[in-house]
C-alpha cells in the first residue's frame, strides 16, 4: 500500500484501517495548523490505484476490517462519485466492515449539498470528523478557517440529516485570552444548534511554522494556561444543552472528561472544579516539546 505526506487520523480511528484516498488539505490556510504547510499540496488520487491499495490490504489483513478512515486532511472534497465509489468498493471488499470514515471541514461538506451527503451516506460512508475549531465568527476569521458558524451549523446539520455521524472538534484556548468567553459562548451555541453525535476536545498547543506561532512570539496572542483552559472548558459546558457524547481524547488535554450529554454535566464541572484546585504545576507546560 502507498502513502504520500503526512498520514494523520483521530484516536478514536486508531485500529481503522488506512487507506489513502487524498493527500495534503485543499485549504491549508488555517495559522494553528502546520500538518501540510510544508507539503504535499492537494491532489486526489486515482481511483484505479486506491482500489488497488484496498485488494492489497485484504491480502494482508483478510475481510474482517471493522473499521476504514480515508486519509488525508479533507477526503470530503473528493468528487461525491468518486468517494462514493470507495466506499461502496470498500464495503464490497470487506463485507463486515462496520465504519467508513474522512475528515471533511465545514466549506467543503457544504459545497456537497444535502442531497450528496444523501447519496454518500447510501453509498456507505458513515462518519465525518469535522473541526469545529470554534462557534466564535471573530476567532473564525482570525485563524482563516475558511467558514464561519452559521455555514458551520447548516453542513452539520446536513450530515446528521443524510445519516450519518458527526464528530466535531473543539480547540480549547483557540480564542486567546481575549477572546475565551465569546469562545466559549458561541462554540456552545453552534453545538447547541447541530447536537453532533460526538464533542471532541483539544487545547491549543502552538506548532512550529505556523502564522499563530509567530503571533504569539510578537506578542499579538496571548496562550492560555491550564486554569484559564480548564475555567474556558466549564464555561462551553455550562452552556451546552446538546445530547451529544463528549471526550477530550487526546495529549493536549489537562484533563480526561468522558460522558453523554446532558446527564453528565454536573460531573464533567466537578472534575474540572476539582482540577482548579491544583497548583498549575501540577499540569503539563504551554508548549509540549518543540514548538
Amino acid at each position: 500500500m502507498r502513502y504520500e505526506g503526512p498520514i494523520y487520523r483521530p484516536p478514536s480511528e486508531a485500529d481503522s484501517l488506512l487507506i489513502q484516498a487524498t493527500a495534503g488539505c485543499p485549504h491549508n490556510r488555517c495559522t494553528f495548523c502546520m500538518i501540510y504547510k510544508k507539503g504535499p499540496r492537494f491532489k486526489i488520487r486515482k481511483l484505479s490505484e486506491i482500489k488497488e491499495d484496498i485488494l492489497e490490504a485484504r491480502k494482508i489483513y483478510g475481510e474482517n476490517v471493522r473499521t476504514l478512515f480515508f486519509p488525508a486532511g479533507n477526503t470530503i472534497a473528493m468528487k461525491t462519485d468518486d468517494l462514493c465509489e470507495i466506499c461502496r468498493f470498500s464495503r464490497t471488499v470487506f463485507p463486515n466492515t462496520g465504519r467508513i470514515t474522512v475528515y471533511g471541514s465545514s466549506q467543503f461538506i457544504h459545497k456537497k449539498g444535502p442531497e450528496d451527503l444523501k447519496r454518500l451516506a447510501s453509498a456507505g460512508l458513515s462518519r465525518i470528523h469535522v473541526g469545529l475549531e470554534s462557534g466564535d465568527d471573530v476567532i473564525l476569521r482570525r485563524i482563516r478557517k475558511g467558514t464561519d458558524s452559521q455555514q458551520q451549523i447548516k453542513a452539520g446539520k446536513w450530515v446528521m440529516d443524510a445519516g450519518m455521524e458527526l464528530s466535531m472538534y473543539v480547540i480549547l484556548g483557540i480564542g486567546g485570552r481575549d477572546r475565551t468567553i465569546p469562545h466559549a459562548i458561541e462554540t456552545a451555541k453552534v453545538l447547541n444548534e447541530v447536537e453532533p453525535d460526538f464533542i471532541r476536545l483539544r487545547t491549543f498547543v502552538p506548532k512550529i511554522d505556523t502564522p499563530l506561532l509567530e503571533d504569539i512570539q510578537s506578542g499579538v496572542f496571548e496562550v492560555l494556561g491550564p486554569h484559564e483552559v480548564l475555567r474556558e472548558t466549564a464555561r462551553i459546558i455550562e452552556n451546552l444543552s446538546a445530547s451529544s457524547y463528549l471526550a477530550s481524547d487526546h495529549y493536549t488535554n489537562y484533563i480526561n472528561l468522558e460522558g453523554r450529554l446532558p446527564g453528565e454535566k454536573a460531573g464533567f464541572l466537578e472534575q474540572i472544579s476539582s482540577a482548579l484546585q491544583k497548583d498549575e504545576s501540577a499540569f503539563r507546560p504551554f508548549f509540549i516539546g518543540e514548538v
